[in-house]
């Protein structure tokens, strides 16, 4: 114990963490404080550290002073650059003890190791819903404060998530820089394509704990896991019908406004749903994109695939007409 004050001689009087440097132990105290001293001049954003700051900075200069020796891609952030460094050596350094998944980053194994342990520590102060990642519960206090810091400069359009965001902008820009080596299709973010490589492996990473039934996204996972639980807390205003998911609300308000957002460019027909259009332009480019393993028939949606699969596995469809969930 000696040696540890002796090492770390400055302790914070509120959770008793010790650290080494007299900088760090103020950088930690403004944790507890909420204190944010440097405030950047453009858009008035707080930042604890004059480093965060800096690193802010280069959002709006659109400057990305590190560049990969490799790629020759660049980043704000040289933080940023290691991690990129390791997906052209594919090491995984950190590596779980207890399903011994491997990591190239060291944040996303601790992240990791607390779905082993259940741990979700950082806690919403206004409903007290918890998180695995300080970033995730971020996003989530948006939706108190129905903030929108992103905005797209081309059509003004506000985000809440800068993910969101980037993806927005890929429209504009017609950029898709991330492509599938097996089927060709292009992505305007990394992380779609890696979601859609599963299509390809046929893996489901994500589990239900009650039914054993695996799913590719986890948002889906979570989705399923309302049937589970009953919960609809999505209520519509006007007719009070309740829904298990924010997006089924907004497209069934539509409803009541008579809305029909999405177009066809072909003829003009008007949809009240993205994927019914996108369904539609198949009728125009005569596509079949769902393909039957067994007799190779093609088909346009994924629904009438999974009703043709019944006729190879002589199953009887359930007729949802008689199938009614009682809502709360």
């Amino acid at each position: 114990m000696l040696t540890q004050i002796k090492e770390k001689p400055y302790q914070c009087d509120i959770c008793e963490k010790r650290f080494g440097k007299n900088g760090s132990f103020k950088q930690h105290m403004l944790t507890h404080t909420n204190g944010k001293p440097h405030r950047c001049h453009v858009c008035e954003k707080r930042f604890r550290q004059h480093g965060h700051l800096k690193s802010h900075m280069l959002t709006h200069t659109n400057e990305k002073p590190y560049r990969c020796d490799v790629c020759e891609k660049r980043f704000r952030q040289h933080g940023h650059l290691k991690r990129h460094k390791l997906t052209h050596t594919n090491e995984k350094p950190y590596r779980c003890d207890v399903c011994e998944k491997s990591f190239a980053d060291s944040r996303n194994w601790k992240t990791h190791m607390l779905i082993h342990t259940n741990e979700k520590p950082h806690r919403c102060d206004v409903c007290e819903k918890r998180f695995r990642r300080h970033g995730h519960l971020k996003r989530h206090m948006l939706t108190h404060t129905n903030e929108k810091p992103y905005r797209c400069d081309v059509c003004e359009k506000r985000f809440a998530d800068s993910r969101n965001w980037k993806t927005h902008m890929s429209i504009h820009t017609n950029e898709y820089p991330h492509q599938c080596n097996v089927c060709e299709k292009r992505f305007g973010q990394g992380r779609n394509l890696k979601t859609h490589m599963l299509c390809h492996t046929k893996e489901k990473p994500y589990q239900c704990d009650v039914c054993k039934k695996r799913f590719r996204r986890h948002g889906h996972l979570k989705r399923h896991m309302l049937t589970h639980t009953n919960e609809y807390p999505h209520q519509c205003n006007v007719c009070e019908k309740r829904f298990n998911q924010g997006g089924n609300l907004k497209t069934h308000m539509l409803i009541h406004t008579k809305e029909k957002p999405h177009q066809c460019d072909v003829c003009e027909k008007r949809f009240t749903q993205s994927g019914a259009l996108k369904t539609h332009m198949l009728t125009h480019t005569r596509e079949k994109p769902h393909q039957c393993d067994v007799c190779m028939k093609r088909f346009r949606t994924r629904g009438h695939l999974k009703s043709h699969m019944l006729t190879h596995t002589k199953e009887k469809p359930i007729d949802v007409m008689f199938v009614k969930k009682e809502l709360p």
